[in-house]
């Protein structure tokens, strides 16, 4: 493979919300509700927008969620324009431990994917049998570039990335965002032991090298703060 070819990959936008001090979540066993009714909403209409959805593999561990979109007149629109009524749902494994009874994996008729290193394809392969396509795309980690291009390929042209911050770190740094979202809730966390919304690690984009804010909305209570963190960055 010549290496300097560019890779065909989705538009990628990072949505999260995250706490005025900076935390997706807090240090308890219960998820934190960090949006809005109104932000919560306008993620749902994102939603419909979009081909695939991502999160990683502690996020669905943790908070069980089902990725699909709440409204129904919503999912009937994307059924007449000959969709899914549901984008695709698309996570990332370096164990491969989960629980195939997650919502995940049982909500919604949307296909589910799921990349995994080399070293555990077929251990995820036997636990999610049924359940979900099974990807191996990486020895040690997963190939970011590698897993956005075999996406393009399966048609996914816009994938909306949700968390957590693991995930979001990883996107960022290897720089593949085009679109980055960040809806800030009027409080703080306080607890150092909380997850952020990055955690450490060598970002493209620093003091000297500065993403272009595109805009800053008033969403109920809760401002939300558009990036394009490169060139690619356009509305789709």
């Amino acid at each position: 493979m010549n290496t300097n070819t560019p890779i065909s990959k989705p538009y990628v936008l990072v949505n999260c919300a995250v706490s005025l001090d900076g935390y997706l979540d807090d240090a308890s066993n219960q998820r934190l509700v960090l949006s809005s009714p109104e932000d919560i909403d306008r993620v749902d209409a994102v939603r419909v927008t979009c081909d695939a959805i991502l999160v990683g593999a502690n996020t669905i561990r943790k908070d069980n969620p089902s990725l699909l979109i709440r409204s129904e007149a919503r999912r009937q629109e994307r059924i007449k324009r000959g969709l899914s009524s549901d984008p695709t749902k698309v996570t990332l494994t370096t164990s491969g431990k989960f629980d195939p009874s997650y919502r995940f994996f049982q909500d919604g008729q949307s296909a589910k994917l799921v990349y995994c290193t080399d070293e555990v394809e077929g251990f995820v392969r036997e636990r999610l049998a049924g359940v979900a396509e099974v990807i191996p795309c990486g020895a040690n980690s997963i190939n970011l570039p590698h897993m956005l291009a075999d996406l393009h390929r399966r048609g996914v042209r816009k994938l909306l990335v949700e968390g957590g911050s693991e995930v979001i770190t990883q996107f960022l740094s290897v720089n593949v965002v085009d679109e980055l979202q960040i809806s800030i809730a009027p409080f703080f966390v306080g607890d150092a032991r909380a997850p952020r919304f990055v955690n450490s690690a060598s970002f493209p984009f620093n003091k000297d090298r500065r993403m272009t804010l595109h805009s800053a909305e008033k969403i109920g209570d809760m401002a939300l703060l558009t990036y394009f963190p490169s060139s690619r960055a356009r509305t789709l």
